[in-house]
């Protein structure tokens, strides 16, 4: 049968621990398992079915099962099932060996929802164990509270880095306005399916769905992960309120939406809840008009810019009502660059705002146009987002081949990258560095607080190093790039360097 063994790593649970000599914790564990149930089975439990209990405290949110037996040179088989106290919560069988179930999500096989307080059994079934052999197995149990911050939908980086990766911010499907044509034609619903699918064929590395209010898709994502594994797919929310809309990206859990209805939430409290779950918070189309065509989505929101990580600065529906421009009275470049001139530290991206895989690659508002592309120790959740707060990012409006776009400045012997700061002191000379890579034919503007512009040399080749200089005045600056074509249409936008910001975060 099984063992319990209790610990005291956590003291909002029981915890379970004991020496196993077996292969490592899956990648997605930070911290040793919660609970550990192992024991021996041997022939009296063929064709049986063994329950192992284990106690689930309130106010647990998520609980990850990783199961493991050495019984595989012998043919034993041992199927995998969870029980709640009050309902069966899945069956997977032989198929899987590690499975997750929230109120959001789950793995395929087993019912996403509120994980009750009390008893659970993790129900083992035993289709066969020959005369003779002993199985020894163990399962290792996960129990996470219900604010925790949602780590991603991978066990593991699907890629290493560092490296620049593309993709897709703002992102809808059926699970919320987004359609697609159906087979026959009809304009549907677009199943979450088709919109990954195209995100794929189109190179992109991440693509974050960032539907309206809705935790919905949250499983389909689940299910759709194991099989796009060379795309990685961040769950997100979209939050429309009447005074703007904005994105919860890395969000999961279901988030109470409707500002300024009796007992319901105001912005501060909405985004301090995201920011504790996790979420990287940006406001989208800042400068969409808000009437019948787009109801709410110009930002309009009194706002503490410290509980906001990034703006949208281009938006691929806004581009589309423009034929395509970048530069048009809807850009919320102006918007962002203001806030910098404030003070704020805030990454600029971008978003297709897809509402339809169907659309022409080379169209404002197809996914991918625009594309964000971030600086990150690996392909997983928790690298990109750190890696856009940090400010490490670019917008591609849909240059073929760019591959990079990178700011560095050096003073005094100390050098940051696009997203950081440097505090030269007065008089001291800043140099910088541009390095890009798959941009043949296009020029570097340099753009500094109050609209001074100034466009480098064009430069030969499909890579671009320049530098230039600036004398500092000791006061507070920032400066960044975009790049532009030879006919002055704007390519990409960068992220800015800091200067003499001192603490301001």
């Amino acid at each position: 049968m099984g063992r319990l063994l209790i610990s005291g790593a956590r003291a909002w649970i029981v915890a379970l621990a004991v020496a196993w000599t077996t292969a490592p914790a899956p990648a997605f564990a930070e911290r040793p398992a919660d609970i550990r149930l192992e024991g021996e089975l041997n022939r009296q439990r063929h064709e049986t079915y063994v329950e192992l209990p284990f106690a689930v405290p309130p106010g647990t949110g998520r609980l990850t099962v990783v199961f493991r037996h050495d019984g595989a040179a012998d043919r034993t088989t041992i199927d995998l099932g969870l029980r709640d106290p009050h309902r069966f919560r899945g069956w997977s069988g032989g198929a899987r060996d590690r499975f997750t179930v929230a109120e959001a999500d789950a793995t395929p096989a087993y019912l996403p929802g509120p994980l009750p307080a009390g008893t659970w059994n993790l129900v083992m079934g035993v289709p066969n164990l020959r005369p003779g052999v002993t199985t020894t197995y163990v399962a290792e149990i996960w129990l996470d509270p219900e604010d925790a911050p949602f780590a991603g939908l991978s066990d593991a980086p699907l890629a290493p880095g560092p490296a620049w990766w593309r993709g897709d911010l703002h992102v809808h499907s059926g699970h919320s306005d987004g359609t697609c044509r159906s087979r026959r034609g009809a304009a549907v619903p677009c199943p979450l399916f088709r919109v990954v699918q195209t995100a794929a064929e189109r190179g992109l590395d991440f693509i974050a769905l960032t539907e309206h209010n809705a935790a919905s898709h949250a499983q389909a994502l689940r299910e759709l992960q194991p099989y796009f594994d060379d795309i990685l797919l961040i769950p997100g929310r979209e939050l429309p309120t009447f005074q703007g809309h904005a994105n919860l990206l890395g969000l999961i859990a279901p988030l109470e939406f409707r500002l300024g209805a009796p007992g319901a939430a105001d912005l501060d409290m909405v985004l301090d809840r995201a920011t504790d779950l996790g979420a990287t918070i940006s406001v989208n189309h800042p400068r969409m008009p808000s009437g019948e065509a787009c109801m709410g989505c110009g930002w309009q929101a009194q706002t503490d810019w410290s509980k906001v990580h990034a703006i949208e600065v281009l938006n691929g529906g806004a581009m589309a009502a423009f034929g395509g421009r970048a530069e048009s009275p809807l850009s919320g470049v102006g918007f962002w660059e203001g806030l910098l001139d404030q003070g704020h530290r805030l990454t600029a991206i971008g978003g297709s705002d897809s509402h339809d895989p169907d659309r022409s690659a080379g169209e404002a508002g197809a996914l991918g146009r625009p594309a964000t592309v971030i600086h990150a120790a690996s392909l997983s959740q928790s690298d990109l987002m750190a890696g856009l707060r940090a400010g490490r990012a670019f917008v591609d409006l849909g240059l073929p081949g760019l591959k990079r776009l990178e700011l560095e400045a050096t003073a005094a012997g100390r050098t940051a990258a696009m997203g950081g700061a440097l505090d030269p002191a007065d008089g001291a000379l800043v140099s910088f560095r541009v390095t890009v890579d798959g941009a043949a034919g296009a020029r570097i503007e340099v753009i500094e607080p109050g609209g001074a512009r100034e466009l480098l040399p064009a430069q030969a080749g499909d890579s671009i190093v320049q530098t230039f200089t600036r004398r500092s005045d000791g006061r507070r600056r920032w400066l960044r790039i975009n790049l532009r074509n030879e006919h002055g249409a704007l390519l990409a936008i960068g992220n800015p360097i800091y200067l003499n910001w001192g603490d301001t975060p």
